[in-house]
């Protein structure tokens, strides 16, 4: 099936559109170039992207997967995690159990569901080291959901695209704009649309390698955007994100 009718988007920051435009001209993101490839083939598409910067897997399946089902969503896209792995604690076990019913009630749903793994974030940024048994462990998870429960599977850890530095905006978290078109061309070929190919994991032979100097700065700036906000909500008793709506909080067509 190439033709949906409504699509609804879950998930964090990089299905916002985080570095893909920004707050105050708009933001893009792999979610909106996916929808208009489905409206190209299916004028008519119905969009909403539920995700919101900060976001956890816990909020994703308490707070906007009731609302994809009851917008009866016939296509539903999931990037969750990053926030998962990234905060200090012990959290992260409980967060793999929440995906683990996470993906248990979109199987159970009659969507079409589009799951993600994680690239290798050590190859991208220095914290990444520390975060790698997190990294595996969840794609493990990811794997073997999407192979219970027939989801299609964008595998971002193999591709050699993923670990170069313009795929990456200069924070190497979020994708850059070109990240973002990559992701959307990876959803692409795996819901097999016309025109898709593997192309988006290949890796470009004439992109730059990152020197050590922005390896480190791609460190200061995930302390800065990632580290110091989640600690400085946490202290006060909030989360990331809090107060934030979704752009796209409702079904609309394109043009809307």
């Amino acid at each position: 099936m190439t033709g949906y009718c409504r699509y609804v988007a879950l998930g964090d920051s990089q299905t916002e559109g985080l570095w893909d435009g920004d707050d105050e001209t708009g933001l893009a993101g792999f979610a909106d170039r996916l929808a208009e490839m489905l409206d190209g083939i299916r004028p008519g598409l119905h969009y909403a992207n539920l995700a919101i910067r900060g976001k956890q897997i816990g909020h994703v399946l308490h707070e906007q997967l009731p609302r994809a089902l009851e917008m009866r969503a016939d296509l539903i896209t999931l990037c969750i995690g990053m926030n998962d792995m990234t905060r200090p604690g012990p959290g992260f076990e409980r967060a793999l159990e929440q995906l683990d019913e996470l993906h248990q009630r979109l199987a159970a749903s009659d969507a079409t569901v589009v799951t993600t793994t994680f690239p290798d974030l050590a190859r991208i940024l220095p914290i990444g080291r520390v975060l790698a048994k997190r990294v595996v462990a969840i794609n493990a998870r990811i794997r073997v959901a999407a192979e219970q429960h027939g989801f299609r599977l964008v595998d971002l850890s193999v591709a050699p695209s993923m670990t170069q530095p313009d795929t990456w905006s200069i924070d190497r978290v979020h994708g850059s704009p070109k990240g973002h078109m990559l992701f959307a061309a990876a959803a692409a070929e795996a819901l097999g649309l016309p025109g898709s190919s593997h192309a988006w994991a290949l890796a470009d032979p004439s992109a730059a390698q990152p020197s050590l100097r922005s390896r480190m700065y791609s460190q200061v700036l995930w302390t800065q955007n990632m580290l110091m906000p989640w600690l400085w909500t946490h202290l006060r008793g909030k989360s990331v994100g809090e107060g934030r709506a979704p752009r796209r909080p409702a079904l609309a067509a394109l043009t809307a």
